[in-house]
């Protein structure tokens, strides 16, 4: 199996997996500290999706070597991918919100769970919160990355069985 083709199976297990987590598990458990978990998945199945169009491109001499840092892939692929693809710049902005949320957290000294939703705090007590309904949002818009990601890397599938 090719590199893209088992990034492209881990953006869509990571995207089930967050779906079935904010609409199966969630409203049972009501633990606002789960929507973290969702999150994370969130952000794994957009990251696995970019590496998928990456690696696909690079597989076909598209686009030149790139290192594997996430800062250097996205960059790759604003500038390279999205453009050959006609993808929407919406798609990368998703990439780098959710990955800005994701290192809040990380570095945050305060979070705390108020009524439905969770808050991140910073340093400076500056406050994100995540509601049910944003991060149902999130996974809509991943969906519609992930159904574009799979109609470009699927084309040529035959050439890999």
């Amino acid at each position: 199996m090719e590199q893209f083709q088992s990034a492209r199976e881990d953006a869509k297990k990571n995207i089930k997996l967050a779906d079935h987590m904010i609409t199966i598990t969630y409203p049972l458990i009501k633990d606002s500290k789960l929507l973290l978990a969702v999150m994370e998945n969130l952000f794994l199945a957009y990251t696995n999706a970019m590496n998928s169009i990456l690696y696909y491109d690079r597989l076909f001499k598209r686009i030149p070597a790139f290192p594997d840092t996430f800062e250097c892939k996205l960059r790759m692929f604003r500038q390279k991918c999205m453009l050959k693809h006609n993808l929407s710049k919406n798609f990368a902005n998703e990439i780098q919100e959710i990955k800005e949320i994701m290192e809040e957290h990380r570095k945050s000294p305060v979070e705390f769970s108020r009524k439905d939703k969770f808050v991140i705090c910073s340093d400076n007590y500056n406050m994100r919160s995540l509601s049910p309904g944003d991060i149902r949002r999130y996974i809509e818009k991943a969906k519609l990355f992930i159904q574009a990601m799979d109609n470009i890397v699927g084309k040529n599938d035959r050439l890999f069985r």
